[in-house]
């Protein structure tokens, strides 16, 4: 495997570090964007509860707010429930909008590791082939196993950032597409908590 990077020449180098920062924002993003972390079952029950007892003070609202993304979420909404429904599902939607933008941490950097991990890839192949055309020119075809060997030699880094880029894609659309579920979700159980404060829906 080291000999395989090696040959690949310099180009290798920021192939390898796009890959390294790649797998790190995979493995975080995997970590952060558990459902149980976003979404905590039952928490909408639990804060009509709490309201119905008349235990919603600062103190709890303030933990509430750090609990999790949905927490943040019914946080500011409760905060507001005495300005009516319209100004509390505002200030539910503009929450919501930070919220979403948080969970796109790092998404769009992996974005960009999808897109440049191929091309440079290409840059690496392009720079071996002049060097291979440019001995050519000096010192003749000579042997053609020696051209076939220093053509596959430099397309070594376009197949490694072929090897970055694709993972890399496949990771950022699913977290995408799971950031646009969780902000959905949390839109839904946020009204709900509206619809049961305010008696048009039904506690569960």
């Amino acid at each position: 495997m080291f000999e395989i990077i090696k040959s690949g020449g310099w180009m290798m180098l920021p192939i390898i570090l796009c890959s390294i920062g790649a797998m790190t924002i995979v493995v975080e993003r995997f970590w952060s964007l558990q459902r149980n972390k976003i979404l905590p079952p039952e928490l909408v029950l639990q804060v009509w509860k709490l309201s119905r007892e008349k235990k919603l003070d600062d103190t709890i609202l303030r933990r509430l707010k750090t609990s999790s993304p949905l927490g943040c979420i019914l946080a500011i909404g409760l905060a507001n429930r005495h300005h009516g429904r319209d100004v509390m599902k505002e200030c539910i939607e503009e929450s919501g909008r930070k919220v979403v933008h948080d969970l796109e941490r790092y998404l769009n950097t992996l974005g960009t590791i999808a897109t440049i991990g191929p091309l440079l890839g290409l840059l690496g192949t392009v720079f071996g082939m002049i060097d291979i055309f440019s001995s050519l020119m000096q010192h003749g075809s000579g042997d053609p196993s020696v051209l076939a060997g220093g053509i596959s030699v430099a397309l070594i880094t376009t197949a490694a950032g072929l090897t970055v880029g694709i993972p890399s894609l496949i990771f950022h659309r699913y977290f995408e597409r799971l950031v646009d579920e969780y902000a959905v979700d949390m839109e839904s159980e946020a009204l709900k908590l509206i619809d049961i404060l305010h008696g048009d829906r039904e506690a569960y």
